[in-house]
């Protein structure tokens, strides 16, 4: 069995999309959150959730704004683009594809 923190490849984007889809979060809450509604199944790495911010950046899909975290501290928050909430129903759409191709294969194999 995979480690916990193993992700199919292609959905740390539809995860981060619809973390941030409800309202603005920083990296930390972001990787929090998904671990948080995963029931502790899903975990993701910092070298994994930063990169995939930075692309989802360069995409246009989020944007950054630095603001001051429930502790005080400044961090970035990233909120979703009408780019980007366009993209998250594609990816939607997409993992719902993968997701029943795949159960069938496992299920009628």
């Amino acid at each position: 069995m995979g480690k916990p923190s193993d992700l199919v490849q292609g959905t740390l984007d539809l995860l981060i999309l619809k973390t941030i889809a409800l309202e603005p979060m920083h990296g930390w809450a972001i990787a929090k959150r998904i671990q948080q509604i995963s029931n502790e199944v899903l975990q993701v790495q910092q070298g994994s959730l930063y990169p995939a911010l930075h692309r989802l950046e360069q995409q246009a899909w989020i944007r950054a704004k630095w603001s001051e975290t429930e502790t005080g501290r400044q961090a970035k928050f990233y909120s979703l683009t009408a780019a980007g909430r366009t993209q998250l129903e594609r990816e939607k759409q997409s993992w719902s594809r993968l997701s029943n191709a795949i159960n069938l294969v496992v299920e009628n194999v």
